[in-house]
């Protein structure tokens, strides 16, 4: 066994200020909901936990979540209509001391959300009295909240942003970080907007506006709550690339120097290793925690340090961000890159999905066996490689791994990006799939 493999990585963790022993943090939800259950998880290994949302107490719905299923997998997509505690802060408060003082290595930091500047000022003092490592203010909220001026209606508009987070560093002796909503064109310019506020990073995404389905027996929307719903928060792997796409897009620009901690469908340690490769330095967890619980973290440890073993990572700042330069603009493409579709005839069982998609959902390239030349009794479909785009469809819908290839054609061509042909006349390979 090679020395890198031997040592074992750092996992150690610094989002803004905020260090924690692993970059696994339950996100601001109902498994950060209370000093107990918090404790159970630091017990189980997470590194971190964002205290779920302060404020004044509310009162919440009944019925409050509510699931996609899609083809037997359940909970591809989850939704909520709940809102921030409804547990008194005196207790919350009570409980946040109590975690520090019995686990002082871990990280706790506090979500907040109230509206005026001296109620932000009351509750940050308090949290940071009871032991608070550092806050999360929610400007992500997307229902019920939003609708009273917190929440979402801070995170979409830049100006509120910068200036609510501008009271909280003020007043903050604590690092603060910036929840960030989904629920805006692009993120950009919120946030730059935290950045000129002063926090010391950022979390996102928070849950999508949505509405999760409709009984169609009743005639209402779910979750129900007797003859009335309302939109609420999307969360669960479903969210994943859009929580990616966000997280690049403020990742790779030069203006935005804070870090961030990544949310948004995490659900192994897979998950987590795309958010760091894309510039996290924490991760947070909500949905599949909620159902299955805290020990799913152990799968999520063992898989990121085994990654860094094999990949030579001592630590999570050498991984952290390496795939944002692959991140380009449409127009930097090299179009002359070229990919067929190649099909391993000892692994194919015969299923005809390539068919199906191809002729129905791409560009009529692949036939039955037989029909364009070839074994007539053979079962394993036939590639037309002078008309194969290398669309990938046919691998995507293909039950079998690795039975389908994406294989690089050496067309003898110099790259080209649209951009350079339009400026400069570059030549673009012929096209295919123009029958």
């Amino acid at each position: 066994m090679s020395e890198t493999r031997r040592v074992t990585p750092d996992l150690t963790s610094n989002t803004g200020g905020i260090v924690t022993p692993n970059p696994f943090w339950l996100a601001s939800a109902p498994p950060a909901n209370s000093g107990g259950q918090i404790m159970r998880a630091f017990d189980a290994g997470w590194g971190g936990a964002v205290w779920k949302t302060l404020g004044t107490p509310i009162q919440n719905v009944s019925s409050r979540f509510g699931a996609v299923h899609y083809k037997g997998t359940r909970a591809i997509g989850f939704n909520n209509i709940e809102l921030i505690t409804d547990r008194p802060l005196e207790v919350n408060f009570r409980e946040i001391y109590e975690v520090k003082r019995r686990y002082p290595k871990h990280g706790v930091i506090v979500s907040l959300m109230v509206e005026t500047r001296e109620e932000w000022r009351d509750i940050i003092k308090r949290a940071i009295d009871a032991g608070a490592d550092g806050l999360e203010l929610n400007f992500g909220c997307p229902h019920g909240m939003c609708e009273r001026g917190m929440g979402s209606a801070v995170g979409q508009e830049p100006s509120l942003n910068e200036r609510i987070t501008s009271w909280a560093v003020e007043y903050s002796t604590v690092p603060v970080l910036v929840k960030l909503t989904p629920n805006v064109d692009e993120i950009g310019p919120h946030g730059l907007a935290a950045q000129a506020g002063g926090a010391h990073g950022v979390s996102l995404i928070n849950t999508i506006k949505s509405i999760i389905g409709v009984d169609i027996e009743r005639k209402v929307l779910e979750p129900r709550v007797g003859s009335l719903s309302t939109n609420g928060g999307y969360c669960g792997p479903a969210v994943k690339p859009i929580a990616l796409h966000m997280i690049a897009s403020l990742a790779r620009d030069p203006a935005f120097k804070l870090p961030i901690s990544g949310i948004g469908g995490v659900s192994n340690w897979r998950d987590a290793v795309e958010f760091i490769l894309l510039g996290c330095s924490s991760v947070q967890v909500c949905t599949e925690v909620m159902l299955r619980g805290y020990r799913v973290v152990e799968d999520m440890l063992e898989g990121l340090t085994q990654y860094m073993r094999d990949h030579g990572y001592a630590n999570l700042e050498a991984m952290r961000g390496q795939a944002v330069p692959s991140y380009s603009e449409w127009g930097e493409l090299d179009l002359n890159y070229e990919t067929i579709a190649k099909i391993d005839a000892s692994k194919c069982i015969g299923c005809q999905a390539c068919v199906v998609a191809c002729h129905d959902g791409a560009h009529q390239c692949i036939h039955p066996a037989g029909s364009v030349g070839g074994d007539r009794a053979s079962r394993v479909p036939v590639v037309d490689e002078s008309e194969c785009v290398g669309c990938n469809l046919c691998q995507i819908v293909c039950p079998v791994p690795d039975c389908i290839s994406m294989v690089e054609v050496k067309n003898g061509l110099r790259p080209a990006t649209w951009n350079e042909h339009v400026s400069e006349g570059a030549p673009l390979r012929a096209k295919k799939g123009v029958h």
